[in-house]
């Protein structure tokens, strides 16, 4: 009965050599995985970088005149007509 269940000589698929059978599904989907993440950094950094070199640089807002005196006032400097 004990002869039954030997399995010294029988190893299971999941811990045969990865090389004999073929690749392994775990390091498939990290390749995949890894793959499209550099794929999707490198294109960001592409098209930063060609937007960088073909837009306009940006508009900055234009700045109140009460903001102005303001800033005046805190530079020491009178503002102009007071």
């Amino acid at each position: 009965m004990a002869d039954d269940f030997e399995f010294s000589d029988k190893v299971p698929p999941s811990f045969d050599r990865v090389g004999s059978k073929g690749f392994n599904p775990a390091l498939i989907v990290l390749l995949l995985v890894g793959g499209l993440l550099l794929i999707f950094l490198v294109g960001n950094y592409v098209l930063y970088t060609y937007a960088q070199k073909t837009l306009p640089p940006r508009k900055k807002k234009p700045i109140s005149k009460k903001k102005m005196k303001k800033e005046r006032l805190k530079q020491g400097v009178s503002a102009p007509g007071e």
